[in-house]
């Protein structure tokens, strides 16, 4: 056997179960590991067929009567963001940014549980410890880090707001989960955090930053389509709409 053979991704299927995002529905997904030395590469490629990584698992949908879930990229060259979405960066003036390693810390999942108790507490990652969220941030291959954004306030030791877990890609920036302060709901941050990835992807020269799965019909989902002009990736490749 070839080291080639060997190397190879090997896929799998998940059994079904009841759909996150539609009600009356069941999913399945396919997955593989992204270990290894070819870790980051594969990561790449299978973004861009449309996986999702979590830890050190790539998976899709692979649902045998739905093809609700759709990935969203937004195209960086050509956004421009609209009037509301300026007022959201105006509103955030006074955050700051740190690119960090992806080192856990007990601020970040102080945070992080608020942030699930106030908006996904029925949700699969309700019951999530502080050695799962470690688990998250620290399982990796790839090319990932924490981008930390904090209010200006030396008083307060400049408290932490938001912080997303990104890949940094060949072709973006990969939004692969954030969290932020739940009680800020005037700041928009969930908005904000996507604008800055946008802008950071500008300045690294890089044309797409990744969204996940969009799915009609689900208000979970529905902010991803503002974010214009955009890719979804279809049957016949990825499609610009806006």
């Amino acid at each position: 056997m070839t080291r080639e053979l060997r190397d190879a991704p090997q896929f799998y299927l998940t059994s079904p179960s009841p759909c996150p995002y539609l009600p009356k529905r069941e999913e399945r997904k396919v997955f593989t590991h992204l270990v290894g030395r070819r870790a980051t590469a594969l990561n790449d490629t299978l973004t861009q067929s449309g996986f999702r990584r979590s830890q050190t698992i790539a998976y899709r949908p692979a649902c045998e009567n739905c093809r609700a879930c759709v990935s969203v990229r937004v195209k960086v060259d050509e956004f421009e963001p609209s009037r509301n979405m300026r007022r959201v960066l105006s509103a955030n003036g006074d955050l700051i940014a740190a690119v960090l390693r992806t080192e856990p810390t007990s601020e970040q999942y102080s945070l992080f549980r608020g942030y699930l108790d106030a908006r996904h507490g029925d949700g699969g990652m309700a019951d999530m410890t502080v050695l799962d969220y470690s688990m998250m941030i620290e399982d990796s291959h790839v090319e990932s880090r924490l981008i930390e954004y904090r209010l200006i306030n030396p008083d307060e030791n400049n408290p932490l707001l938001g912080v997303c877990l990104t890949d940094f890609l060949a072709d973006g920036l990969s939004m692969v989960y954030s969290f932020y302060e739940p009680e800020e709901e005037k700041r928009s941050l969930g908005t904000y955090i996507i604008l800055d990835h946008i802008e950071r992807a500008r300045r690294l020269g890089l044309p797409h930053v990744y969204l996940g799965y969009w799915v009609e019909g689900s208000k979970k989902m529905a902010y991803k389509a503002r974010f214009l002009p955009q890719e979804r990736l279809g049957m016949d490749g990825w499609q610009r709409v806006g």
